[in-house]
């Protein structure tokens, strides 16, 4: 499955915001982070480069809690009047493109046994043995898809 406990977001957001309003680089350039809707983030800041260094800080903060930057996907700065935004949203679940190559992947190269079917925006791997699910695994975590990817037990 691809989901992001938006309460390490939204704590990576608040760590990221009162960096942002204590740091002697960050004064006076009126640099802010906030959630803008539930999966939506807005960096402003009244210069370019310090709204791209205001978007490095919340990546930092967003890799010390442990969420993947691929569950971010951020876009470039507009600038509007003597402002600058960048939006970024939260990615959660997985596509059907995604779920169709990975679900090839475990079919072609995963252990015998080892079924995969979409489920919305997750997908179900079953097998008898645990060890194939554990091979399932290694071969996922070894592929890059673009996406996060977390490893939920529903026993």
């Amino acid at each position: 499955m691809s989901k992001v406990d938006r309460q390490e977001v939204d704590n990576a957001l608040n760590t990221a915001g009162k960096e942002l309003s204590q740091r002697y680089d960050f004064r006076g350039t009126n640099t802010t982070i906030a959630w803008s809707g539930e999966e939506k983030i807005v960096i402003t800041s009244d210069s370019e480069e310090r709204a791209v260094a205001g978007l490095e800080v919340f990546k930092e903060k967003l890799i010390r809690r442990d969420i993947s930057l691929k569950a971010f996907d951020a876009g470039e700065p507009v600038g509007s009047g003597k402002t600058f935004k960048i939006s970024g949203d939260i990615v959660q679940g997985i596509d059907s493109d995604h779920a169709k190559k990975i679900s090839k992947k475990i079919r072609d190269e995963g252990p015998k046994g080892v079924k995969a079917q979409i489920q919305g925006d997750e997908l179900r791997v079953s097998s008898k043995k645990r060890d194939d699910l554990q091979a399932v695994i290694a071969l996922l975590k070894g592929e890059d898809f673009g996406i996060a990817l977390q490893f939920v037990n529903y026993r």
